[in-house]
């Protein structure tokens, strides 16, 4: 039990669309990530996901509506339900979402991250 610092946890990475684990609990991870550019149009077919946005901003694309996302916002996106992050500059956002969840959904390519680092 302690407390977890999220700019010293984001501070010494730079990559893009490669989530780390902060957190684990219920099933469920607690994850990091900083993004920018677009993401592939993807789904989760049996998992919801949460991204928050701590610094920066972003758009969720989905096939028929945009949602902007800012600093302190955030959005759930329902299991099955395609959609792509969209970063015109760097944003920096937390995920919860549950542990069996692949980054690029049903969808496997460069971007795929099939082993995650906890740090």
């Amino acid at each position: 039990m302690q407390k977890v610092n999220l700019a010293e946890k984001l501070a010494p990475f730079q990559d893009h669309w490669h989530p780390r684990v902060v957190g684990d609990l219920n099933g469920q991870q607690v994850k990091l990530v900083k993004f920018q550019g677009e993401f592939v149009w993807h789904h989760h077919e049996q998992e919801d996901e949460l991204f928050l946005v701590l610094n920066g901003e972003f758009q969720m694309q989905f096939r028929d509506r945009v949602v902007n996302l800012q600093s302190g916002e955030f959005i759930i996106v329902p299991r099955g339900v395609e959609h792509r992050p969209v970063a015109e500059q760097e944003v920096e956002v937390m995920l919860f979402e549950p542990a069996s969840v692949l980054n690029t959904g049903n969808v496997q390519n460069e971007k795929t991250v099939a082993e995650l680092e906890s740090i």
